[in-house]
């Protein structure tokens, strides 16, 4: 029977915020980009949480869910801003954000 360590939750850690980082950097889309931000906490969370267990300690867990707060917030300012950039250009690709021009 294989036991699940603290390894195998660092190596999906890895896969998950590599994944985030992949797609901040390569897509376009604002939607995906949150998207791929909020992979990147929960990739952080899944650390915390992790060496939480091993040390047998409450507070990374307790800094977990500050995170997902925050990452909560991030979420509703995020796709607020994201609606209005919408409303204003008719798109959602970051490239037509860089424009200052109304």
């Amino acid at each position: 029977m294989l036991e699940i360590t603290t390894n195998h939750y660092l190596v999906v850690s890895l896969i998950l915020f590599t994944i985030g980082i992949a797609g901040v950097m390569v897509r376009r889309n604002m939607i995906v980009v949150l998207m791929s931000i909020e992979l990147i906490l929960n990739a952080v969370n899944l650390n915390l949480i992790a060496f939480s267990y091993q040390l047998a300690d409450l507070t990374g867990q307790i800094f977990a869910i500050f995170t997902i707060a925050v990452a909560a917030g991030e979420a509703a300012v995020g796709l607020g801003i994201l609606l209005a950039f919408f409303r204003l250009r008719q798109t959602a690709r970051l490239d037509s954000a860089m424009e200052l021009e109304g």
